[in-house]
């Protein structure tokens, strides 16, 4: 796997657990209130992109400390080996939660079928119309319905959210989203930060050595 940076410890990101949180580098979106811009493309020159063997052994570690390990982005199902990770993850006793903007239905049913995973959190980032507005690309319309759809039918915990950037969005569209989302789902504030030269948030490469 490819990963742009590593969270420790954590109190609030996996609902009812201690967790780590693991960063994927790269992402198939552009949304114009990322803070963390750097996991976008590939790591720039210089920068450091943590080996998963590292990343393992830290985790291997932290075994009963730690309840679960969060997989964030970046969007992680563009990982072609995130299954494989999700089952080393699995192997040592951990919790797994996946953060998605569920443009991969294909990889979210594999997780699912294969119960690689124990949470789900899915951004409904926009209506389809202001997508493109908001994350840079065409919507894939059918692949998000799709993964809208086998999230609610997962029989996992889930939660779908969406960051109320109101300089795109408006409360119209904030209740077209939450009927497109089945069950659980959340607003979250926007600080937006323009994606061209924006200054990330997280300082994910300055992190000690693990």
């Amino acid at each position: 796997m490819k990963i742009g940076g590593l969270l420790k410890f954590s109190m609030i990101d996996f609902p009812g657990n201690i967790s780590a949180i693991v960063f994927t580098q790269g992402c198939n979106l552009r949304c114009v209130y990322c803070h963390n811009p750097e996991l976008i493309g590939p790591a720039p020159l210089g920068e450091q992109v943590y080996e998963e063997a590292d990343i393992l052994d830290y985790l291997e570690k932290r075994r009963g400390c730690l309840d679960g390990v969060v997989i964030t982005g970046g969007e992680p199902t563009m990982q072609a080996d995130l299954p494989a990770f999700a089952r080393k993850l699995k192997a040592m006793g951990y919790l797994v939660k996946l953060d998605t903007n569920g443009t991969n239905p294909v990889v979210l049913e594999e997780l699912i079928r294969e119960n690689l995973v124990d949470f789900i959190a899915m951004d409904i980032k926009a209506p389809f119309e202001k997508f493109e507005i908001l994350c840079g690309v065409k919507p894939d319309t059918a692949a998000i319905l799709r993964s809208i759809a086998l999230i609610a039918h997962s029989g996992l915990k889930y939660e779908f959210r969406t960051t109320y950037d109101t300089t795109v969005l408006n409360d119209a569209d904030i209740a077209a989203m939450r009927a497109m989302a089945p069950g659980n789902y959340r607003v979250q504030e926007c600080n937006p930060v323009p994606l061209a030269g924006a200054k990330p948030t997280l300082k994910l490469m300055q992190q000690p050595a693990l």
